[in-house]
C-alpha cells in the first residue's frame, strides 16, 4: 500500500559501511546482564547513561517522513565494577499506543501528517494534540526521571525498568504548547530554566523556572510575538536568559489553514536577522534586544557575562535548509549530508550600544556540542566537545574537542564508524575543564553492530568499547547520572 513519507516493502538493503544503516527501525527490546568490553573502565566510572532515541519510523501503514518523527526507545547503559549492562524499551507515549492501534501517526508531529483519509487529516488540525513522542533529550527533576520532546508534554519513566509512568505536569498558569527539550540548571538557585510559546492571535513566549527538589513552578518572564521562531534551544549565563530568535518563523493561524506538519508552517526569512532577547533571571526584566545577521541554530553551546558584555556561542548554519536535509527518506538513501555548524561566539553589549560583534570559534563542521556542564555552565570557559564531519557529505562520523581559547582542535575517527553525541562525564574531585571521559553510541556500520566508545576527554585517546548486541539507530541527547545522584 502507497504510505506517507515513503513505502514499506521489506528491508531496504544497505550498502556496507553506509551511515544510512542508522536510520533503520530497531524494534527488539533486551535487558544484558555483561557487555562484552575491550579495554579497561575507569574504576571511578560508575552510573548510568540514559539516552532518547527515535527507532522506529515505519509505524505499519505509514512511514514517518523525518528523523524527528520516529517512535522513541529508551537505552541504558549501567556501569559498575568496570562492567557495563544495557537494556532498551520502546517509550510507552500517547503516540506510541496509538502507532500501534492505527499503524500511523495519531498526533501533531514535526513533519509528518497524521495517518488517515483527507478528511481524517483536515479534522486533526483542529483535534489532534501535540505529539508526546518524547525522543531527544533525558533529565531528571524532582526526584523523577524524564524524556522530552519539543512539547509540554514530558514523559516519566523509571530509570531501573524503563516502563513508562506518565506525564509530567507542568502547571496551567505556566501557558504553551511548544517547548524545548534543553532545559537549564542552575546550580546557585537550584532550578531548571525553560521557556514556552503559547500560539494565539499575539503569541507570547513565555520563560520559566521549576524548583529542582519541590517542583514548584513559577514565570520569570513574557515577550509578546506576532511571528514566533522556532527555537530548539536557548542561551543561560549566571545572571540571564537569552532567547534567540532565528528568521525562521510562523503565522500561527497557518497551523490551522494550510493543514501542514508542525515545521512546514515555518517560513524562512533572513530579512528579520537574528534578534537576541536578553533578560535577567532576578525579577525578568528585559534588560535588551539587539540585532545581527540572519543565521540559524539548533544548538546552544555556553553563554557568559564578561565586564559590560554578553557572551553567547551555538552551534550555527546559514539558514534552515538542514531541516530538509533531515527528511527520513534521502538519509535512509545514504545521501551525502553535512549535518553540521559551524560554532560561532555572539559579543551582546550590555549597556548602550546596540552593536554586537561576532567571530568564529573552530572551521570544524559539528553538532550536538556539550561541555563540563557542572563546572562551567554559564561561566567563562574554555572547552566543549561535539560530534563533527571528518569527511565532506558523510554524517557524522568523528568525535571533536574544541578548545576555543587556544584555536585548537582534536578528532577522533574511525572508518565506517558513526558516532553520536559525546557525553562528558566529569572524573570525581577532578579539577581540570576536560578532566574526566566521554561516552558515544558509535554504528559500526560495516559490522552492522553499535558499540558505547569511552574516550579520555583531554586527548580523545580510546580507554574502551563495550559492543552492543544490535545496531542502535542515530539518536540525539542523553545523559549521565552517577550512582548516588
Amino acid at each position: 500500500m502507497p504510505q506517507e513519507g515513503g513505502t514499506q516493502d521489506g528491508a531496504r538493503p544497505t550498502q556496507a559501511g553506509s551511515f544510512a544503516a542508522g536510520f533503520e527501525n530497531l524494534e527488539q527490546e533486551v535487558s544484558v546482564d555483561r557487555l562484552a568490553v575491550e579495554g579497561t573502565f575507569p574504576e571511578w566510572l560508575s552510573g548510568t547513561l540514559l539516552r532518547t532515541a527515535p527507532c522506529n519510523c515505519d509505524l505499519g501503514r505509514q512511514t514517518v517522513c523525518h528523523w524527528f518523527d520516529g517512535l522513541a526507545m529508551l537505552h541504558k547503559f549501567r556501569f559498575a565494577a568496570g562492567q557495563i549492562s544495557y537494556a532498551n524499551r520502546f517509550l510507552h507515549s500517547d503516540a506510541f499506543v496509538g502507532a500501534e492501534k492505527t499503524g500511523g501517526v495519531t498526533m501533531r508531529s514535526f513533519a509528518t501528517d497524521p495517518c488517515g483519509t483527507l478528511f481524517q487529516r483536515v479534522l486533526s488540525k483542529f483535534t489532534a494534540k501535540w505529539t508526546d513522542n518524547c525522543n531527544v533529550n533525558v533529565i531528571t527533576l524532582a526526584d523523577q526521571t524524564m524524556a522530552l520532546t519539543e512539547t509540554r508534554l514530558p514523559v516519566v519513566f523509571d530509570p531501573e525498568t524503563l516502563q513508562t509512568l506518565g506525564h509530567y505536569k507542568i502547571l496551567p498558569d505556566v501557558k504553551g504548547d511548544i517547548t524545548v527539550a534543553h532545559p537549564h540548571y542552575d546550580s546557585e538557585r537550584n532550578c531548571l530554566y525553560s521557556y514556552l510559546l503559547q500560539l494565539g492571535m499575539k503569541s507570547c513566549y513565555r520563560l520559566f523556572s521549576i524548583d529542582r527538589h519541590s517542583g514548584a513552578q513559577r514565570v520569570v518572564a513574557e515577550l509578546r510575538t506576532d511571528r514566533p521562531a522556532y527555537m530548539h534551544s536557548f542561551g543561560m549565563s549566571r545572571r540571564h536568559l537569552v532567547l534567540v530568535e532565528f528568521p525562521l518563523v510562523v503565522n500561527p493561524l497557518s497551523f490551522i489553514f494550510r493543514f501542514q506538519p508542525f515545521i512546514r508552517n515555518y517560513r524562512w526569512r533572513p530579512e528579520r536577522g537574528l534578534r537576541f532577547h536578553v533578560f535577567e533571571k532576578e525579577g525578568g526584566r528585559r534588560v535588551k534586544t539587539v540585532e545581527a545577521e540572519a543565521a540559524f541554530s539548533f544548538h546552544h553551546v555556553n553563554a557568559y557575562e564578561r565586564e559590560d558584555e554578553l557572551v553567547v556561542d551555538f552551534v550555527a548554519h546559514p539558514d534552515a535548509a538542514i531541516i530538509d536535509q533531515l527528511d527520513l527518506a534521502p538519509l535512509r538513501a545514504g545521501k551525502p549530508i553535512n549535518p553540521g555548524g559551524r560554532p560561532v561566539r555572539y559579543r551582546i553589549p550590555l549597556g548602550a550600544s546596540a552593536t554586537v560583534r561576532v567571530e568564529s570559534l573552530s572551521d570544524t563542521r559539528l553538532e550536538l556540542p556539550r561541555f563540563n556542564y557542572a563546572q562551567v555552565a554559564g561561566k567563562s570557559y574554555r572547552i566543549f566537545w561535539g560530534a563533527g564531519t571528518h569527511r565532506p557529505g558523510n554524517f557524522i562520523d568523528s568525535i571533536v574537542k574544541v578548545d576555543v581559547e587556544r584555536g585548537q582542535t582534536l578528532t577522533w575517527w574511525e572508518e565506517d564508524a558513526y558516532p553520536g553525541e559525546p557525553v562528558f562525564v566529569p572524573q570525581p574531585d577532578a579539577a581540570g575543564e576536560d578532566a574526566g571521559v566521554l561516552l558515544s553510541v558509535v554504528l559500526d556500520a560495516r559490522r552492522n553492530r553499535s558499540f558505547l566508545l569511552v574516550l579520555d576527554a583531554a586527548d580523545l585517546a580510546e580507554i574502551a568499547r563495550a559492543e552492543c548486541p544490535h545496531p542502535i539507530p542515530f539518536g540525539f541527547h542523553g545523559n549521565y547520572f552517577a550512582a548516588g545522584d
